[in-house]
Formats: C-alpha cells, structure tokens, sequence
C-alpha cells in the first residue's frame, strides 16, 4: 500500500471566508468546490509532510498547519494588510527557517514558513 495523498480538513459553518485567506492572500488555486467544501492547492507538485509535535519549537504553541511560502516578507505584509492576527514573529529560527503564525478565519493556527538558505 502507498499513501496517495494526505488533506487537512478544517471544519467550519461558513467557508467562504477561506478564499480571502488561503486564495486571495496566500495565492492557492481553489481545485474543487462544491458548495459544502472547498479544496485549495496548486497545479504544481509540492512536498507532502505530516508532521507530529510536542510543541511548535522557540516555546510556541503547535500550528494546526504549516505553509511554506517562497516570500516570507510578502506573505507577512499581505496577512498584516488584511487585518488577520499575528501571534508570533516573524521569527529567525536556530533550525533555518523564518516563520511567522496567523490565526485564519476558523481560528486555527497558522505557520507561515520560508528556508533561510
């Protein structure tokens, strides 16, 4: 058996702020949308992690999810211009990466992430 593909779900009454956030703001192509559920990702392949942790590292919370941006000072300016809150950083972490979270319009927390390289 292989695992083909593995979807965060995040549950809401309303889905329609999720396009201001992860569309507009964040760039992601809506790929299915049936009224009840919408899907965002990319037409391009990217790395697929499942991640299990004690903490979010430098102290912080654990995220509900983490995106990797190739722009963190673009993402950063884009979710700050929306009005959405930042709870930590932006940060320079001793692991090599800079990141910033964001709660989405569900509340969930959000890494916001680039390699330092």
């Amino acid at each position: 058996m292989k695992v083909l593909r593995i979807v965060a779900n995040i549950g809401a009454p309303d889905i329609t702020p999720a396009k201001r956030f992860y569309q507009d703001i964040l760039g992601l192509d809506v790929i299915m949308d049936h009224g009840w559920i919408t899907t965002f990702g990319a037409a391009r392949q990217m790395s697929l992690q499942l991640s299990i942790a004690s903490e979010g590292g430098s102290g912080t919370p654990v995220p509900d999810l983490s995106i990797e941006v190739d722009d963190l000072d673009a993402a950063f300016e884009a979710v700050s211009a929306a009005g959405f809150p930042i709870e930590y950083g932006p940060a320079d972490e001793p692991w090599g990466v800079r990141r910033f979270y964001v709660r989405d319009p569900f509340g969930k927390l959000v890494n916001i992430l680039a390699h330092k390289n």
